[in-house]
């Protein structure tokens, strides 16, 4: 039993402790935060073999039974009862792919009919087929694919890039999120948490609308540039008004800085973001039916439809673009792959809308000389079960596939495999911490050295786990 005067003793030198902890990384913040630059560029552990990255981003699940994996014993047992040692099965039967594959380039990847024009680039994949999470749960899932972990904030991985290698443009960002998910965990997929905010995602909606009003975005027709300068000034004098009262604050400092960025992006984004100096056939090569370009008579020409392959691919192509003018993360969210009923059609048309453009991404970054020092990458935070779920699949987080292309690893190679159902990954299992490890390998970062102090430890991206999957290195 302690006493009372014991008990205030120690809570009072806790509390003191906390303190010190709560100042020193305030202190720490500030320091990092009143640098020249936070996004100046930065050396690597090691020679990278990518200095980019574009992230297509499937958020549902995508089925790798119907894609990337195929099971001829799932498509012989179709309609059986599914055997008792798959877990998570509720009473269903199992479900063989409606869809046929075949084998592609000179590898012999197997690919289905869904992606046919995905295909021809057969030889430039690297298919991982023993993908693994911890949750069938979209938000615990989707979280722990861009952060690391779901149980409490941490920054996403395009954060953590930009904070271990800089910007090579200061007048745009260094990370950029296109039509971000909004729900399973939101903002959190491409926020920096605990790092400075610097390193936070920019997201930019290009769904359905036109270049024109993407572009009207970022300037103004009121004030002039040297009016908009001087009342930014006033803001930022405020705001270091503020932070000084307060001693100190990273969220204000943050905020500076995201404005500065925000005037500085008026000079180059346009540029980046204006699709119209794009030739016609490069928009095909991407599925893109048409742009708006300005009408003889001036003004905004007609509105390019909305939706499939044209939609994507515009937002494929700004990618590429803003590669180019020295993004080093890019993010693209494709929605609507969680195919719990109508497989079918619903697979097929989520498929048809990402199949030219992927293609003419990878055809367009060959062409350019890119793809060699940019690491694509396409993935869901999970797979789809062997098991109908009426006519669709539930999720399955025990085996899946993503694949990469480009930056270092080697293409046309299978690694790893599920069972013969495609439920549980058997060979070559890649958990998300390896999966993580491994692009910022490819990047010259050692998930191992790239770390930031924050509440009395050294946090990473692949937290205490993770271990590079060397094989998969060209």
């Amino acid at each position: 039993m302690i006493s009372r005067r014991q008990l205030l003793s120690w809570s009072s030198h806790g509390c003191g402790a906390l303190a010190f902890a709560a100042l020193a990384h305030a202190e720490a913040a500030r320091a990092s935060t009143s640098s020249q630059s936070l996004l100046a560029p930065k050396p690597t552990h090691f020679a990278p073999r990518a200095k980019r990255v574009i992230f297509l981003c499937m958020e549902g699940g995508a089925s790798h039974l119907d894609t990337f994996d195929p099971k001829p014993q799932l498509s012989a047992d179709d309609g059986q009862p599914a055997p008792g040692g798959l877990g998570g099965f509720r009473g269903g039967r199992l479900k063989g792919s409606p869809f046929q594959f075949a084998q592609h380039g000179e590898s012999g990847l197997w690919v289905s009919e869904l992606l046919p024009s995905v295909a021809t680039h057969a030889d430039k994949l690297c298919v991982l087929k023993g993908m693994q999470s911890d949750l069938p749960s979209h938000a615990q899932a989707f979280l722990q694919m861009h952060c690391g972990l779901f149980q409490f904030p941490r920054p996403s991985m395009g954060a953590w890039v930009l904070y271990g290698l800089g910007t090579e443009n200061q007048n745009i960002p260094g990370f950029i999120t296109i039509n971000p998910a909004r729900t399973n965990g939101g903002a959190a997929n491409y926020g920096s948490s605990f790092l400075p905010a610097a390193y936070q995602g920019t997201q930019i909606h290009a769904r359905g609308g036109s270049t024109g009003q993407m572009l009207s975005n970022l300037t103004s027709t009121q004030r002039s540039r040297a009016a908009q300068r001087r009342q930014i000034d006033y803001v930022q004098e405020l705001n270091r008004g503020m932070a000084e009262s307060l001693g100190g604050d990273p969220g204000i400092d943050g905020l500076i800085s995201a404005y500065e960025l925000a005037f500085r992006m008026q000079a180059d984004m346009p540029d980046v973001l204006d699709l119209r100096r794009e030739t016609e056939d490069t928009l095909r090569l991407y599925g893109i039916e048409e742009v708006d370009r300005p009408a003889a008579g001036g003004g905004e020409g007609g509105r390019p439809p909305a939706g499939g392959s044209n939609d994507f691919g515009r937002q494929c192509l700004l990618a590429r673009r803003m590669l180019e003018a020295g993004v080093r993360f890019v993010e693209v969210t494709a929605g609507g792959w969680d195919h719990h009923r109508a497989l079918e059609d619903s697979l097929r048309a989520s498929c048809d809308a990402i199949d030219r453009p992927i293609a003419g991404l990878l055809t367009d970054l060959e062409q350019r000389g890119l793809l060699e020092d940019t690491l694509v990458i396409w993935g869901s935070e999970f797979g789809r079960s062997p098991w109908a779920q009426s006519d669709g699949r539930d999720h399955n987080n025990k085996g899946y596939t993503t694949w990469m292309a480009g930056g270092g690893v080697r293409g046309g190679l299978s690694y790893g495999a599920t069972d013969d159902y495609g439920f549980e990954a058997v060979e070559g299992q890649v958990h998300v911490h390896d999966w993580h490890a491994t692009i910022l390998h490819l990047l010259g970062l050692d998930h191992e050295q790239l770390t930031y102090r924050y509440a009395g430890r050294d946090m990473r991206l692949t937290d205490v786990h993770g271990s590079v999957v060397h094989e998969i290195l060209a």
